[in-house]
């Protein structure tokens, strides 16, 4: 069976300086018409930092929930940005840290429901010392904590984040731990 719905005309609703909303008419796998509510995203890129059993997080106020939350680095990629580029680019900016390189890990889908964000994230490699240096409005703090103590954050729900379970989770699986 064929699955592809078909954009038949998009139409924007809203253009926000990160967010575009359309609102688009589009035909079903059998031809019937529907519509479909996207938010378009740039995306972003993280970074996985693990520096002799601790791990690179940091905690900010997300407005959308109303809460703080524990990540791993990361930020919104600029439009066109190289994903691995803007990686470099926030894990500085956030914590002071430059990788001697990154790796890829993979590529989340946080909300395929109705948004086209995609979140590409990488592992560090070797880490120096750089520059903290987080957006004008952009408030947050930076710590390494013990992987043992993010495993446990983790069980005991203080870590919500997709992008940051899953990358906590996967190292997990692959570290045996």
């Amino acid at each position: 069976m064929k699955l592809k719905e078909t954009t038949v005309r998009k139409n924007y609703v809203f253009r926000g300086k990160i967010i575009q909303v359309r609102q688009d008419d589009a035909a079903l796998p059998d031809g019937r018409a529907c519509t479909r509510e996207v938010v378009e995203h740039p995306g972003g890129a993280a970074i996985l930092c693990v520096k002799e059993g601790k791990v690179a997080l940091v905690r900010q106020f997300r407005y959308a929930y109303g809460e703080e939350l524990w990540e791993i680095p990361a930020g919104k990629l600029e439009r066109g940005e190289d994903p691995m580029a803007a990686a470099r680019r926030e894990l500085e900016e956030e914590t002071g840290l430059v990788a001697e390189a990154l790796v890829p890990l993979f590529t989340v889908y946080p909300t395929p429901g109705y948004c086209g964000e995609k979140i590409y994230v990488y592992e560090s490699v070797g880490v120096r010392e750089g520059a903290c240096r987080p957006d004008d409005d952009e408030f947050l703090e930076a710590a390494f904590l013990p992987l043992a103590e993010a495993y446990r954050m983790i069980d005991a729900g203080e870590i919500r984040d997709a992008k940051t379970l899953i990358a906590l989770l996967s190292l997990r699986s692959r570290k045996g731990a």
